[in-house]
């Protein structure tokens, strides 16, 4: 884990590192927020969306303000695999910086993206270094915030909280969803349900109550973010889920920096 960043941040560091990954078979780089005393902090993951890098969050949420009140660790990994040899479109929602969380079966994209194994098992494995908590919670925006949601119901055990900004609650059902599966995952739509929340939920062996906040003034929600089914599938499944519609906001990181000091309280009542 080679050091690139390191700055003073609400009384703990701000770090970005970057480290080879076995499971990409790339450079990555790595956001990390360790808070004051951090060796045995609890850690939050936040994954975030299309086109980004581990640099969004750390430099326009403000969610170290509240990991350092409330003493977690915070993770922003990168959205894809990077890098020379590494498969790539033209496209913003294809390719690197659209990793979309998964394993992909198909080539190109199947000689490195993996996001999936790496956030929840690579990643873990390093982050140890910096704390032995095994308390781990996961949260993300859109293309993050749908991979935080499924990640946490395909993985039972790993977190102990989840929640997600603006997530993408159905990608079966949207254009986003459809591209990305069809270029990863082949045409199988019995694989892309494995991806899919609103699919996850019925058969998910944890009720972890999730926490989404969506903005009605989002100019994705009616096209890209869809919500019904996922709710549905909830509340037939008597799976706890907070969902927030606020009133005036949009896609932005300023409607993630409003409401990110409730995600971080939440995901601070299960972890400690």
């Amino acid at each position: 884990m080679r050091e690139i960043e390191s700055h003073r941040c609400f009384g703990g560091t701000q770090l970005v590192v970057e480290h080879h990954s076995h499971t990409l078979g790339c450079d990555m780089r790595v956001a990390v927020f360790l808070p004051e005393g951090y060796a045995h902090a609890p850690v939050l993951y936040f994954l975030s969306g299309l086109t980004c890098s581990e640099q969004n969050a750390i430099q326009k949420s403000g969610a170290q303000r509240w990991c350092a009140e409330h003493g977690i660790v915070l993770v922003c990994p990168d959205t894809s695999p990077r890098g020379e040899g590494v498969a790539d479109s033209p496209d913003y929602d294809l390719g690197q910086g659209a990793g979309f969380y998964l394993t992909a079966t198909q080539a190109p994209w199947s000689a490195h993206f993996r996001m999936d194994a790496y956030v929840t098992t690579e990643l873990v494995e390093r982050i140890a270094a910096y704390t032995d908590s095994s308390a781990r919670g996961i949260t993300g925006h859109s293309m993050g915030g749908m991979g935080a949601i499924r990640l946490a119901l395909a993985n039972p055990g790993l977190y102990r909280s989840v929640s997600a900004f603006s997530p993408i609650l159905q990608p079966l059902d949207v254009p986003w969803g459809h591209k990305a599966f069809a270029a990863y995952l082949g045409e199988d739509r019995d694989a892309w349900a494995a991806h899919d929340p609103a699919s996850l939920v019925a058969g998910a062996s944890e009720r972890l109550p999730i926490l989404v906040d969506q903005g009605d003034a989002d100019s994705f929600l009616a096209t890209q973010l869809h919500s019904e089914r996922f709710l549905a599938a909830c509340r037939a499944a008597d799976h706890p889920v907070e969902y927030r519609l606020q009133p005036g906001y949009d896609h932005s990181y300023y409607f993630v920096s409003t409401f990110i000091g409730d995600h971080v309280a939440h995901h601070a009542r299960y972890l400690r």
